[in-house]
């Protein structure tokens, strides 16, 4: 029987937990790690070891999965976005990566049907060959589809709710439930869906011409590497925008470009990103955002709220 880390408990307690862990992915066709290191799996390369990591074949080992992990009543968190924080104790539970849910399929009218795990970056050039046209705002970014959909990721020139059509839905019962775009109610950097995973999504795109629809990609790519910090691990923006300001002037003008606490940095190419130079850990991160809100309330009277996603154990 696979162990679960000693950070957990007495001996009794993990010995309980190594039960449940093992009867929820009791059956799984996909990959199965126990004690995972989730710095593999985060932009940030950050973060501590899950209970258990799963990557299912298919849709139908996510509701074997799902209904198993509600059975045994253990907490579950699927991994997609890049705006993510792993603290360094790690996720208690069970960790889905959808990794292995890849396909896309076309349908008419322009849509574009891609499962979960598919990532941004694979379904733009998968639209850009076919000439549709509607994902050009989301040129750079790294994450999954599912990702995308449940932090309604965004640039300047749109946002994820801009191209969904439908959402699929697999709910903690195993039922599988495909939600409306309009169903959905979308807000920034979040939309409100059923609990669940989403393991595919439809996107309503718009016939193109390719030449046009590749130099706006490229030429948002080329802005991109000449603003941000790409060639270092990072998650993203750490701060909201403050109303009618940017929360990347805000942090420069209150002089914490560049500032760092182990090897987590203010990058010195776009205050609003924290990068990491080496080996930064998630206490390092936390203890520079601390020092970067203290600052610049002190300087400029702005109280920045977190983008950033915290999760795990403290």
């Amino acid at each position: 029987m696979k162990r679960i880390s000693h950070r957990y408990g007495t001996a009794a307690q993990r010995t309980r937990l190594q039960r449940k862990v093992q009867s929820a992915v009791a059956g799984i066709r996909g990959m199965v790690r126990f004690n995972a290191p989730l710095s593999e799996y985060t932009s940030f390369r950050i973060g501590g070891p899950a209970d258990v990591l799963v990557e299912p074949a298919d849709v139908e080992d996510v509701i074997r999965l799902v209904k198993q992990t509600h059975e045994q009543k253990l907490p579950i968190f699927v991994l997609g976005g890049t705006n993510l924080l792993v603290r360094d104790q790690g996720i208690r539970g069970v960790v889905v990566s959808l990794a292995k849910l890849r396909a896309i399929k076309e349908e008419s009218g322009a849509v574009l049907y891609a499962e979960g795990g598919v990532g941004m970056p694979t379904l733009i050039g998968h639209a850009i060959r076919r000439s549709l046209a509607g994902l050009e705002w989301a040129a750079g970014i790294p994450g999954t589809v599912a990702g995308c959909v449940v932090m309604n990721a965004g640039t300047k020139l749109g946002e994820m709710k801009d191209s969904v059509k439908a959402v699929r839905v697999v709910l903690a019962n195993g039922e599988v439930l495909d939600c409306p775009s309009e169903s959905i109610s979308f807000g920034y950097r979040k939309a409100a869906l059923p609990v669940g995973i989403v393991v595919g999504v439809w996107l309503q795109l718009r016939p193109g011409v390719r030449a046009d629809i590749e130099k706006v990609v490229k030429d948002y790519l080329r802005y991109r590497r000449e603003t941000q910090p790409l060639t270092l691990p990072s998650a993203g923006c750490v701060f909201k925008n403050p109303a009618n300001d940017s929360a990347g002037r805000v942090v420069e003008e209150a002089g914490l470009k560049g500032v760092s606490v182990g090897d987590a940095c203010v990058s010195t190419k776009h205050a609003n990103f924290i990068v990491n130079q080496g080996r930064a850990r998630a206490t390092d991160v936390l203890a520079l955002i601390k020092k970067v809100r203290a600052q610049v309330a002190r300087k400029t009277g702005v109280k920045l709220e977190l983008e950033l996603k915290l999760v795990g154990q403290s």
